[in-house]
């Protein structure tokens, strides 16, 4: 699998029930403040999780969460589509309609092994399955530690595949000052490999002073 250099129009992002919300709610974030379609697919798990590590309440149906969303991040209207867990009908199911890129963020690894397996029990595992079929992109922010030969088994035949394994793994180089700089740490390694611009830390060497 090969990413292109230009910015994805569409991305499939999907939040699994791993700890780590706030990665993926400030990935749609910025995805949306770069003028991407997002298809946003939540699992109950995600939501429960959402609930305890966030100050977010979500509403209980899809439509009133891409309601909620759509107003919270200052979309243009339909920019955001929020799917079901076992909405088949959603065009993520068909590889006649794949996105440009998906991203699991964060991502169990339930959800990782689904994905090796092809399971495809639930929209997001179907979604991911037509991106690795079709060639497309898919980054995984694995949520997880320590990790069972089981897990790193399935990273490398997902690697195999095509697939980015991108562990949540902030940095400190930066110096965070806090959460949210550890949070955009990670949100900015997943939006360098889409490839859509962003400035959230400063990079390696910006800053450095230099060596007497």
């Amino acid at each position: 699998m090969s990413f292109t250099t230009s910015v994805p129009r569409t991305v499939a992002l999907a939040m699994t029930g791993a700890s780590g919300a706030q990665y993926g709610l400030r990935l749609l974030e910025c995805l949306l403040g770069a003028d991407v379609q997002v298809s946003l697919m939540l699992s109950r798990p995600a939501q429960v999780v959402i609930g305890m590590e966030t100050d977010l309440s979500l509403p209980g149906r899809m439509s009133e969460i891409e309601r909620f969303l759509t107003a919270r991040y200052g979309a243009r209207e339909g920019q955001l589509r929020v799917y079901d867990r076992e909405q088949w009908t959603a065009p993520l199911a068909s590889g006649s309609s794949p996105p440009d890129a998906m991203v699991v963020c964060p991502c169990t690894t339930a959800t990782l092994s689904a994905l090796a397996t092809g399971a495809s029990r639930s929209l997001a595992e179907r979604a991911g399955d037509v991106v690795l079929k079709e060639r497309r992109p898919l980054i995984l922010v694995v949520r997880e530690t320590p990790l069972s030969e089981v897990h790193l088994e399935n990273m490398l035949k997902l690697s195999r595949m095509g697939a980015v394994i991108m562990p949540a793994n902030p940095a400190f180089y930066h110096k965070p000052k806090g959460v949210d700089d550890l949070v955009d740490f990670m949100v900015s390694r997943v939006l360098d490999h889409l490839h859509v611009p962003n400035d959230l830390i400063p990079r390696w060497g910006d800053a450095q002073e230099p060596h007497e």
